[in-house]
């Protein structure tokens, strides 16, 4: 079984002129050898003729044209066709006959205009070689034998045929497929855009707003400049973490896992003047495939939104990592102020539900009943028990 499927992936990456040329050599070899003559396709029952030099011609006018029917297959079919013809009406039956429905099941396979055309115009130069081989023969055959042998060379067509709508079919599974393949992927860089320039982004616009009315202390103002300047090169960094995502060979930075990260994105968020308690619990799992950042970018997310829509807000954040999942709960008091917020497009909180969606775990968002706005997630991390 080994041995037969290496043959069958070198045949199929052999070239295909190499490939019908090779078959209709050793077709011709074998229609040749004095043993095998009269051992063919014999249709019509006319008597046997020995083999001259018509007969070598004929045998060649069947074999040597399937060379070309990758590039020429309706010329292809119309030579092989004509040998037959002469195969037959001169009663030689070679061996050669058989290259007739290779070549219908190769031009079926592989012809992508005028198939109903030339499937019409060979059936109708069937009819009179039918009738000339009847009346030759005197007889000698049923009608309904030359029915089913048009019957045989329709089915090698219709074999054919059924190849090529299949081969159609997969090209457009995998161009679907591609293209699906690249909607995601643009789909995912966009939310990693969005997580990564929006937070920084919104930090860096409510600390500039703030910093108009510092300039009377000069001590506050260079804190919240100097903390505008640090959002600005962790929105770099994180920049440059996705680029590297996108181009491995972009950068040879050190990575520090999202669950690392989480500290310093609080730290941020305090420097942006957001009161923020965070609490984590648990240890986190060697491998949680992509969990880990899910739920740096819930925490992100949520950070954001408190920033823009309740600037001032106490608010808490608690991650616990259990043995196969994280969770998450972001929370704010609804004491503080909108007055600094840039707006946003209100993507940002859907964006999480598809991330934690495709992980497979659970996502909410809402106010809470005695003000203020949780976000809470549940994230498998797919660990073993």
């Amino acid at each position: 079984m080994i041995a037969l499927g290496r043959v069958t992936e070198l045949w199929h990456r052999t070239d295909v002129t190499l490939r019908y040329l090779s078959a209709g050599l050793l077709l011709l070899a074998g229609s040749l050898i004095p043993a095998f003559h009269s051992y063919g396709t014999e249709l019509g029952g006319l008597p046997a003729r020995p083999f001259d030099l018509l007969a070598v011609v004929a045998v060649a006018l069947q074999c040597l044209p399937l060379a070309g029917v990758g590039r020429r297959p309706v010329a292809c079919l119309a030579l092989v066709s004509l040998g037959f013809a002469v195969d037959q009406l001169r009663g030689y039956h070679s061996l050669a006959g058989t290259a007739l429905p290779i070549a219908l099941l190769c031009v079926g396979s592989r012809l992508e205009r005028h198939r109903r055309a030339t499937a019409l115009a060979f059936s109708a130069a069937y009819v009179p070689l039918a009738v000339a081989l009847f009346l030759l023969g005197a007889g000698a055959e049923s009608p309904a034998l030359f029915v089913l042998f048009y019957l045989a060379l329709a089915f090698a067509w219709g074999i054919g045929a059924w190849l090529r709508s299949t081969r159609a079919a997969e090209a457009e599974h995998r161009r679907r497929l591609a293209e699906d393949t690249r909607t995601a992927e643009r789909t995912r860089i966009a939310r990693e855009l969005h997580d990564v320039v929006t937070h920084h982004v919104t930090a860096m616009v409510v600390q500039a707003e703030a910093a108009r009315y510092l300039t009377a202390a000069p001590d506050r103002l260079d804190q919240t400049l100097t903390a505008i300047t640090d959002a600005g090169r962790r929105a770099i960094t994180d920049l440059r973490h996705l680029l590297d995502l996108l181009n491995p060979d972009h950068g040879t930075e050190a990575r520090t896992s999202p669950a690392g990260r989480l500290v310093t994105l609080v730290e941020q968020t305090r420097r942006a003047g957001q009161p923020v308690e965070f609490t984590e619990e648990g240890t986190p799992a060697e491998s949680t495939g992509s969990a880990d950042l899910v739920a740096y970018r819930v925490v992100q997310e949520a950070l954001t939104n408190a920033l823009k829509h309740a600037h001032g807000s106490r608010t808490s954040v608690r991650v616990h990592h259990g043995e196969r999942e994280i969770t998450v709960e972001v929370g704010t008091d609804g004491s503080g102020s909108q007055a600094t917020s840039p707006g946003g497009s209100g993507k940002g909180l859907a964006g999480l539900r598809e991330r934690v969606d495709v992980q497979g775990g659970d996502f909410s968002a809402g106010r809470r009943t005695g003000g203020g706005f949780v976000v809470r997630a549940r994230i498998p991390t797919g660990s073993p028990s």
